[in-house]
């Protein structure tokens, strides 16, 4: 299979002018991705004599334009998320054996702390794209190449980079449009951040691939986006839980701002069902969920608007094998729970510089264990239940925390929950919840723990503590860091 960089030359050359890119800042056509690309890939030539290119920037039209100068200049870019502190920043920039950090001025003056060290800053700011670019010919990446390397977000420790191959980026692209049936004729609405899977795959190369337009803003307001989507009245957006809670919160916005919006995905983490209820009754807009991981490209599934059912993320993107394997990794029946593995061309090459971690996680045969809990049904619908290490035992009883989370969010007090699970002489574990409160609602711990029994929680799934918190830690892309949780309850008497 061709590299990733081939269709998206094809389809600018054969629309240079087309508009494809409309971000805070201006409007991108294809021939200005493709010129700026060329005369950045120049550049890159001239200061960078390593394989490795990091790259941080806000998400918007540089981005791909970046993306696409590395593959013509031969290099593999590594995202960078700029949202991480400096030490982890740091640590990213010396694993990925890098020489250069391409970014923007504005973003290094944003984070202030320490200059990176060991790397050459290129600002795209203050180099001179003006001219005709200079001719050359593009590297000849083939499928086998690495494409990318995306560093995990950090859950479960330190961040890990994924090596994505061109054939893994190219065969997810081609599956998700062919899945949904997506066309040049799509407006995306693009919020999530590029340097994460989900919105690379999704909101950058299908766009791109497909010739159509996305409208992109650096940050997340609630607000602006709602505007967004009254101007540019796109019909595919994507994103997380969190912001979709937000958005169903906006003040002073019509029942059908959202009308546009025909096909709303969230991805990421477990769409809670009250978040999803609130939205479609405030703007009539059905969510579809779906499941992925950086390791699988990401996409391994996709919920379509005329193949759902509630609580699944959907079915299989074509060409991949999902199903649940047991303790001893053996295939188990339809409907039966366990832990889902996946097969296909989607699945990572492996953890750079860490075969350890890689022999553990995929297969001799290529199929990849996910640590998800969870089963598909005798029609292929996909249900995630937990986490293997997220997994609570109480009592001799297997928990998974997001049971207990689902219940607690849909009291109308509470706009999100996360459990772990802290040691306990008698029981082994009990779980502790960490919550969220609406605003200008009162907090009440007795309240919340007769809801969770009234509601059918079996006695000793009941939190045993109920802890209200401003703010639950997230992950950039709004996934929260239940290890940081977890590791302050650890570092509590028993």
């Amino acid at each position: 299979m061709a590299s990733m960089l081939w269709p998206i030359l094809r389809r600018a050359l054969s629309a240079p002018m087309r508009e494809v890119v409309v971000d805070d800042q201006r409007t991108w056509r294809y021939i200005d991705l493709v010129g700026g690309a060329m005369h950045l890939a120049e550049r890159l030539n001239g200061a960078s004599a390593t394989k490795h290119v990091a790259v941080m920037l806000p998400t918007g039209g540089v981005f791909p334009m970046t993306l696409l100068a590395c593959w013509i200049a031969g290099r593999v870019p590594v995202p960078v998320n700029y949202l991480l502190g400096d030490d982890e920043r740091q640590f990213i920039l010396d694993d990925c054996d890098t020489d250069t950090l391409i970014t923007v001025g504005p973003m290094l003056e944003h984070l202030g702390g320490p200059e990176p060290r060991g790397v050459h800053v290129m600002k795209l700011d203050e180099l001179n794209f003006a001219g005709p670019p200079p001719l050359r010919v593009p590297a000849f990446p083939m499928g086998r190449d690495l494409a990318v390397i995306i560093y995990t977000s950090g859950t479960s420790g330190r961040p890990k980079g994924v090596m994505l191959t061109h054939r893994n980026l190219r065969s997810n692209v081609n599956t998700a449009i062919k899945h949904v049936g997506l066309t040049r004729s799509n407006g995306f609405l693009g919020v999530l951040p590029q340097f994460h899977s989900f919105g690379l795959m999704a909101m950058t190369l299908v766009p791109l691939q497909l010739g159509a337009k996305v409208i992109y803003t650096a940050r997340f307001v609630p607000a602006k986006l709602v505007r967004l989507i009254e101007k540019h009245r796109p019909d595919v957006f994507m994103a997380i839980p969190s912001m979709y809670n937000a958005l169903a919160g906006v003040k002073n916005a019509e029942p059908d701002a959202l009308k546009s919006i025909v096909m709303a995905v969230s991805g990421a983490e477990p769409l809670p069902k009250d978040v999803a209820e609130r939205f479609e009754e405030r703007f009539g807009v059905h969510i579809l969920e779906g499941y992925g991981l950086s390791e699988t490209s990401p996409g391994v599934s996709w919920s379509t608007p005329w193949a759902n059912r509630e609580g699944s993320v959907g079915r299989a993107l074509p060409g991949i094998e999902v199903f649940a394997v047991d303790d001893k990794n053996r295939r188990l029946p339809a409907d039966t729970e366990g832990e889902l593995v996946v097969r296909g061309p989607n699945v990572m090459a492996g953890y750079y510089k860490r075969p350890d971690l890689t022999a553990q996680a995929i297969d001799e045969d290529g199929t990849f264990h996910t640590g998800d809990i969870g089963r598909v049904d005798h029609d292929g619908f996909i249900f995630i239940t937990g986490r293997i290490k997220e997994m609570m035992i109480i009592g001799g009883e297997n928990v998974f925390p997001r049971e207990i989370e689902e219940v607690l969010v849909a009291h109308p007090s509470l706009t999100a929950a996360a459990v772990v699970g802290k040691a306990d002489a008698s029981r082994g574990e009990v779980a502790i919840a960490f919550v969220e409160a609406a605003d200008e609602q009162p907090f009440d711990e007795a309240t919340l723990r007769a809801w969770c029994r009234d509601s059918g929680l079996a006695g000793f799934k009941v939190p045993k503590e109920i802890r209200l918190v401003d703010e639950l830690p997230r992950s950039p892309t709004g996934k929260v860091l239940r290890r940081q949780l977890t590791e302050q309850v650890r570092a509590e008497p028993t």
